[in-house]
């Protein structure tokens, strides 16, 4: 494999790395959504009695008489914060295989360099620059299609957390607003 990798040429890098984040980021995001999930999905009185650090804020806001848009903005950046990353995933799902093709177009120069150069060429003077195309273009695919997965998977996830922490904050809210 380190051989492969060696053939694809200087590109071989930045794929790697974007390849190592991704990694990084969908492992990290994973294990805090199924974290936060477990935490959402407790008893309404739970919740309130322990106050998640997600939903603290959401709380507070409620018992301190806010308004509903001022709850509803409050709400959107504890979102926001939850999001970080995804981002950063759709971008190297986007990348990674950019520059694979772009070691495409590199191999394919040095391949045409190569005919340029000599009079009579047989195929094992191109075979540099076509292993440099070709492994730069696979590899790329296989950085971004799981990444692009991953960040499919984890957006539904995230999807499933707003929607428990709208269903707590409104929870909340009658709750509230009965009490008075």
């Amino acid at each position: 494999m380190f051989e492969y990798f060696i053939k694809g040429g200087f590109l071989m890098y930045p794929i790697a790395v974007c390849s190592f984040f991704g990694l990084a980021i969908i492992i990290n995001k994973f294990l805090e959504y199924r974290k936060l999930y477990q935490i959402l999905e407790q008893p309404l009185e739970e919740i309130i009695k322990n106050k998640p650090d997600i939903i603290k804020p959401i709380i507070k806001a409620i018992y301190d008489g806010l308004s509903e848009k001022e709850i509803s903005i409050i709400g959107t950046k504890q979102v926001r914060l939850m999001e970080r990353g995804l981002s950063w995933l759709a971008l190297i799902s986007t990348i990674a295989p950019l520059l694979g093709l772009t070691g495409t177009v590199t191999g394919m120069i040095k391949a045409f360099m190569v005919i340029s150069q000599n009079n009579s060429v047989n195929p094992s003077m191109l075979a540099g620059g076509i292993w440099e195309a070709l492994i730069t273009t696979a590899f790329g695919l296989l950085v971004a299609i799981p990444i692009h997965v991953g960040h499919h998977y984890l957006e539904k996830q995230l999807d499933e957390i707003v929607f428990l922490l709208k269903e707590i904050s409104l929870s909340i809210f009658t709750k509230r607003n009965k009490e008075k």
